[in-house]
């Protein structure tokens, strides 16, 4: 009799494992999962999400909600890092996951996107709200399924921060704010990846995304064996319109002189309303979205556990 509940015991313990490691190998987004992140977060009813409006409030909101519900603690004492912006009120929205590794977990890697946007924008057939789904509700909706991949599996060696940064249409404040706050209370910082227009993929190209900063570090070349394809290129129009120094990551590679890049699928060739009102969720390809961010994954993750510190600033 007890070597038949041994056998039970251990076959339920198999069975156990067997579903877990399907978990980890079949856990994925879907393209209505995006489709929803981003429905919301460029929706009329938050007016385009300004800086210091009900709109940014409401998309904060929903975005506190959505960490919570993905088991992704708050990084200070509540979610939010408040800062003046301009004379307004405004806040990032900043999650943790401690990693798992007790060296590794001191390392901290900054994922992250900018979810504020324009609010009002130069009226087209009696519509005037800039509603932002490539720039920049895609990449929030990226970070958002990170943090939910993360939050399920806790299974990150190193740290994760994730920023969520308003300010960005202001002259990138809110991630000035958070990069030198960082820097003061001395963070161990690895590198930071930003998540910035996401929503339509390249015609042309032998990637899917391209680095800002392409040359300044590996981090490409980490991220495309990690991903295990030719995930991530280099974009000569990013280059050309120096996108680099236009967006989050350029205040933390201020502060830290550490690979801190973006990550776009738009590099302004590829996408006719930048800055329009006619940024709407419905031009937005989901697939392609989704694909990318399952593609990142394995990325993401590969470069959360390895046991050195591979992304490294090339030599000039």
């Amino acid at each position: 009799m007890k070597n038949i509940v041994f056998a039970l015991v251990v076959l339920v313990t198999l069975s156990c494992k067997g579903q877990e490691n399907e978990v980890l190998e079949k856990m994925t987004i879907s393209s209505d999962e995006v489709k929803e992140f981003v429905t919301f977060l460029a929706s009329d009813d938050l007016s385009g999400r300004e800086t210091g409006t009900q709109g940014i409030e409401d998309a904060a909101t929903y975005i506190e909600k959505q960490l919570t519900s993905f088991g992704v603690k708050p990084y200070y004492e509540t979610y939010r890092d408040n800062y003046i912006a301009k004379g307004r009120d405004a806040f990032n929205v900043i999650g943790f996951i401690e990693g798992n590794d007790p060296k590794l977990k001191n390392e901290v890697v900054i994922l992250g996107a900018h979810y504020d946007h324009l609010g009002k924008g130069k009226t087209v057939e009696n519509d005037s709200i800039a509603n932002g789904a490539n720039d920049n509700a895609s990449g929030t909706a990226t970070v958002l399924a990170m943090a939910k991949y993360f939050g399920t599996l806790k299974n990150n060696k190193r740290s994760i921060i994730f920023g969520l940064y308003s300010g960005e249409e202001m002259g990138l404040l809110g991630s000035k704010h958070l990069a030198e706050r960082l820097k003061n209370e001395n963070v161990n910082l690895y590198t930071m990846i930003n998540f910035e227009m996401l929503g339509v993929p390249f015609p042309d190209r032998d990637y899917q995304v391209f680095a800002t900063g392409y040359d300044l570090s590996n981090m490409a070349e980490v991220l495309n064996k990690h991903a295990g394809n030719k995930l991530v290129g280099k974009s000569d129009e990013a280059a050309k319109f120096n996108l680099f120094k236009r967006s989050d990551n350029y205040a933390f590679y201020q502060q830290f002189k550490m690979p801190a890049q973006t990550i776009s699928s738009c590099d302004l060739t590829n996408f006719d309303f930048y800055h329009h009102v006619d940024d709407e969720a419905d031009k937005m390809d989901y697939n392609h979205m989704a694909s990318t961010i399952n593609n990142l994954f394995p990325a993401m993750e590969g470069m959360l556990n390895t046991p050195s510190q591979e992304i490294k600033m090339n030599e000039e």
